[in-house]
């Protein structure tokens, strides 16, 4: 029952196959009409391995629409980080040459590759082909300070992934280093819910209790892990595992996966690194889990209430966002089980209102939420929150107070955040819909700090939503509404993407295939719908 809830989607360092390949970052399903290397376990690293290619090898990164638009370089080319194929300061041969040195990088032949390009330097200092020679020497700096900032370097070009297992406190962390070409990409740790069942099956008297709760945990990530997930040909880690779900992994990849369970030399400190990341990134998940409870405990007494359960106390925050009047918009966040639901946010289009009257937004939402929890039967899964917060002060919670009278709704729930004297941070105050008196929790009060943090993330998760319904107004993004399968995320990165539809208009597929969760599929039924 061990559940490892992650997208599992890792990002790549894409390169196009073009007469001027472009170098991008990538997430999604890859395919054979271009060049991909990773996968990294993180966008930074992806980005920051860009940025050395940039430097190291000055490939292009920008849009096919810019790129075919140039009439002079662009500022990259100014810092030495591209060099300016797009109005031809480099011959097609030159930069093919560049693009299979850093593949050849990418790939981990980095010894292979110094001595080519030392002879190349040397051709071209034999030819008194001086300036040539010099920007090869130039690489080769740049490309051995990269090398040397490498955290692990091996003689060892086989892909590894380096698993470790730490559990403690009732949480468990298995923390996953990717090495690639010998290159150290980077960790990615991953914790896993119901270890509890975990360690109740390791305490019963009729379990195995041979197998060991951290065997239970890395066994769990594996067999979900690499199922989806590439894997490499090695994977070092450690506690062992069963005989038969290596086994059947190595079936369900296509290849024999070599397990290293008591590794030696440079393997050895590889996974020691990785236990030390896990044992600190779980640390670090417990301190936080530890301060967000306090604050969960501190609010509650603040507010003088006595949940059943302090982990299913639930709170509910509503904002309302406009510009002046336009596209205006209400935000529901919740929070319970000390931590904020982002499955469960909800947005509401406010209409049929006077433009910027937030009474009538605050009144139409609330409405509209709570209403239906009203007319829901005991059985239903809706359930009123045991606080709703109103960003706003004597105005919105009387605004507020009237909507709960008309549904008949326990008032005394209500809790308005007040701007505090100059409107200052950390001088809010709570205004009470029963007639309590204002309460003042202090600049320090850890209750404070989780009521600011739920309420700036109301007011981040309504202003979004404003500015993207906004964009679509503006911009005429209706014109992608009538597309199958674009909804508001898609709609609203492609546009926030390309600057508005006419952005979107001019990309060329693979541009629009590069936007997060849009596929070639989808980029060519936009493409053909946009023209």
């Amino acid at each position: 029952n061990i559940l490892f809830r992650d997208d599992k989607s890792y990002p790549y360092l894409k390169l196009s196959r073009q007469p001027y390949p472009r170098m991008v970052y990538y997430r999604g399903a890859v395919d054979r009409r271009h060049d991909y290397f990773g996968p990294y376990p993180s966008a930074w690293a992806v980005k920051e391995t860009i940025q050395l290619m940039q430097k190291v090898f000055r490939l292009r990164t920008c849009e096919d629409s810019v790129y075919n638009n140039r009439s002079r370089p662009c500022l990259l080319y100014q810092i030495k980080r591209c060099t300016a194929p797009c109005v031809g300061h480099i011959s097609q041969d030159a930069y093919r040459a560049d693009v299979e040195k850093a593949q050849a990088f990418l790939r981990g032949e980095t010894q292979q590759l110094l001595k080519s390009m030392e002879k190349q330097m040397l051709a071209h200092a034999d030819a008194l082909a001086f300036e040539e020679a010099a920007q090869v020497r130039n690489q080769i700096s740049a490309l051995s300070k990269v090398l040397h900032q490498q955290s692990i370097e091996s003689v060892d070009e086989t892909d590894v992934d380096v698993l470790a297992v730490k559990v403690q406190g009732g949480r468990a962390c298995v923390n996953l280093a990717m090495i690639r070409g010998g290159r150290h990409l980077g960790d990615r740790a991953y914790f896993p819910s119901h270890v509890d069942d975990a360690v109740a099956m390791g305490d019963a008297s009729d379990g195995d209790v041979s197998v060991s709760v951290e065997e239970r945990v890395l066994a769990a990530f594996v067999a979900q892990h690499y199922i989806e997930a590439p894997a490499p040909r090695v994977v070092v880690c450690s506690p062992s595992l069963p005989k038969a779900l290596t086994d059947g992994l190595s079936a369900h990849v296509g290849f024999k996966l070599h397990w290293v369970y008591q590794p030696k030399s440079e393997r050895k400190i590889w996974l020691e690194m990785a236990q030390r990341n896990a044992e600190i990134a779980l640390a670090r998940l417990l301190s936080e889990e530890g301060s967000q409870q306090a604050r969960t405990r501190a609010l509650v007494e603040a507010l003088d209430l006595a949940p059943d359960d302090l982990a299913s106390f639930r709170v509910e925050c509503f904002d309302i966002s406009h510009t002046a009047g336009e596209a205006t918009q209400a935000s529901c966040v919740v929070f319970h089980h000390h931590k904020m639901q982002s499955s469960e946010y909800r947005r509401y289009n406010i209409e049929g209102i006077t433009g910027g009257d937030d009474y009538a937004a605050m009144r139409q939402v609330l409405t509209r939420r709570y209403s239906k929890i009203v007319e829901a039967d005991s059985d239903s899964k809706l359930k009123m929150p045991d606080v709703v917060l109103i960003d706003g002060g004597k105005g919105q919670i009387s605004t507020a107070k009237a909507v709960f009278e008309s549904l008949s709704l326990d008032v005394s729930r209500l809790v308005g955040v007040g701007k505090g004297e100059g409107r200052k941070v950390g001088l809010e105050e709570l205004v009470f819909a029963d007639g309590r008196p204002k309460a003042y929790l202090g600049h320090d009060s850890a209750a404070l700090m989780l009521v600011a943090q739920i309420r700036d993330e109301a007011h981040r998760f309504a202003i979004t939503g404003m500015r993207a319904a906004r964009a679509k107004v503006r911009t005429g993004g209706s014109q992608l509404e009538t597309i199958p399968g674009v909804g508001p995320k898609r709609r609203a990165a492609l546009l926030q993407r390309f600057g508005g539809v006419r952005g979107v208009a001019s990309a060329s597929i693979e541009d629009l295939a590069s936007v997060d969760g849009v596929s070639v599929e989808m980029a060519t039924t936009i493409y053909n719908a946009l023209r």
